[in-house]
């Protein structure tokens, strides 16, 4: 009701104001200001309630699980509830021997990748439905795109599919998909979904029958005919599934499983991991000019990693000038940043990249380095991934820089990988003997030393729902982390209104 009272007491404002003519002033400017600000603050709540309407944690509650709980059901139940699914679905969800063994693998052993997939989830699967309905599909083929990539969008296989549809390099060329230099289309969630959905409309047009054009879609619809030829000419999946490629025999379990435990999570105790932004809090502004990330990342304060990671069509950190537009995808808040300082985008970017502008720019000489004085080798130590960690936490932890991490272990994206070894650099380049300082002459003026601010500690007070793990997520820290910040603290119990130290 707050919010419908906001949004109703804006758009009264709005109308007043649209009625009575009047001359604006500097003053006037700032009260529209305001009013911006007023709409995106009832925009932010109205997000953040849509995004708290898929917590199921009072649904687990309810069963009364334990933290770890694993629980088990009789086949009887899985078949129960795969007749539930079946009566609201095309698919056959048959409840045989094989699609049983499949899900009871993934409900003990894929419960990881659940919680990792149900946390994704909230960015892409509201799009994936919209995108089925449009071509009037079956809305469980969104559980196609969790099988195929676990729903990361620059995953590329063995083989070389890539995207979150997997699509091979030629079969994104005939559903309209490019590639160059600096953007593959099969990585861009909208145009690769909407590449899926004509894809498998086409398949489910030819086979008459859903599973079969699964199959299809994995194996190819040549394996596809030899299989029904081989069969006798069958017409069902289950009829053709042993002349199929053995990938392919276990491609319809596992995508019934996958559908299954996303539908029934919560009474197998697996919560989602928290999603850093919902589908419906992004927006996009569109580049008349080439910009690096970097750029952007500067301008309005928002980490490049979740810039790169929610622009995946880019296969560099720069966004190139195109004929359209290219546009990017950002929280609105951001988006709405951008929008307000683009011309100052444009100018930081020249500033920052221009040849032209560095090569006019007349820097100040601080310091003379004796050249006849050998550089010392830079001094490292390496880093162990932890959980939770992103090359941002890890280059605040280390003093240095997200490129400085990348540039010294050949990283190519911010993608990094628990367990995974880094390399950063701890010791200066030259030796501070052979630094001869050169005192500034009347033409020079020494620019001021910005002291950093003293660190501050921050708190954060448990709210119900949340878990260690969750806390620390939410803060990109990894629990060792969290821990270190929080001496004394029962990671395992936690209670609602406790103040847990985050920075």
């Amino acid at each position: 009701m707050k919010i419908a009272g906001t949004l109703i007491a804006t758009f009264c404002i709005t109308v007043v104001m649209a009625q009575t003519p009047y001359n604006w002033s500097k003053e006037d400017s700032l009260k529209g200001s305001a009013l911006i600000n007023t709409i995106e603050q009832s925009l932010d709540m109205f997000y953040a309630d849509y995004a708290e309407a898929g917590n199921y944690d009072s649904i687990i509650a309810a069963l009364n699980y334990e933290p770890n709980a694993m629980p088990e059901f009789s086949d009887a139940v899985y078949c129960e509830r795969l007749d539930v699914m079946n009566q609201m679905s095309p698919f056959h969800l048959d409840c045989n021997e094989q699609t049983l063994s499949t899900i009871k693998f993934f409900v003990q052993k894929r419960r990881g990748f659940a919680r990792v997939v149900l946390g994704r989830s909230k960015l892409y699967f509201d799009m994936f439905e919209a995108k089925l309905a449009k071509h009037n599909l079956p809305i469980e083929l969104k559980y196609l795109a969790v099988i195929e990539s676990g729903l990361r969008p620059q995953v590329k296989s063995r083989a070389g599919a890539l995207g979150l549809w997997q699509f091979m390099y030629g079969t994104g060329r005939m559903f309209g998909l490019t590639e160059n230099s600096y953007i593959d289309e099969r990585m861009d969630p909208e145009l690769a979904t909407e590449a899926a959905c004509l894809y498998l409309g086409k398949l489910y047009g030819i086979y008459n029958d859903w599973n079969l054009a699964l199959a299809a879609y994995n194996a190819g619809p040549g394996n596809v005919n030899k299989a029904i030829r081989r069969s006798g000419n069958k017409l069902t999946y289950w009829e053709v599934r042993p002349f199929l490629p053995k990938e392919t025999q276990g491609y319809v379990p596992n995508f019934i499983a996958a559908a299954y435990l996303l539908t029934y999570h919560a009474e197998h105790n697996i919560v989602p991991m928290e999603a850093k932004v919902h589908y419906s809090q992004l927006d996009t502004i569109c580049l008349s000019k080439g910009i690096h990330m970097e750029t952007i990342s500067e301008l309005v304060a928002f980490p490049l990693e979740d810039i790169e990671s929610l622009n995946p069509i880019y296969k560099k950190s720069y966004i190139p000038k195109t004929i359209p537009n290219q546009c990017i995808s950002l929280p609105h808040t951001v988006i709405g940043k951008l929008v307000a300082k683009e011309s100052d985008l444009y100018e930081l970017e020249r500033k920052k990249y221009s040849s032209e502008y560095v090569a006019n720019t007349v820097e100040t000489p601080v310091a003379v380095i004796d050249t006849a004085v050998k550089p010392v080798a830079p001094t490292y130590k390496y880093h162990k991934v932890d959980a939770g960690e992103t090359l941002g936490t890890i280059a605040t932890r280390y003093e240095t820089t997200v490129a400085e991490i990348q540039r010294d272990n050949g990283l190519n994206s911010t993608k990094i990988y628990v367990g995974q070894r880094l390399k950063i650099k701890t010791g200066t380049t030259f030796d501070p003997s052979t630094v001869v300082k050169t005192p500034p002459t009347n033409n020079t003026v020494t620019p001021p030393v910005n002291t950093p601010p003293p660190a501050t500690k921050q708190y954060y007070t448990v709210r119900s729902g949340d878990t260690f793990g969750k806390v620390a997520q939410r803060h990109r820290l990894s629990q060792s982390q969290l821990k270190n910040l929080n001496p004394g603290v029962n990671i395992d119990r936690i209670n609602v209104g406790q103040r847990l130290r985050v920075k």
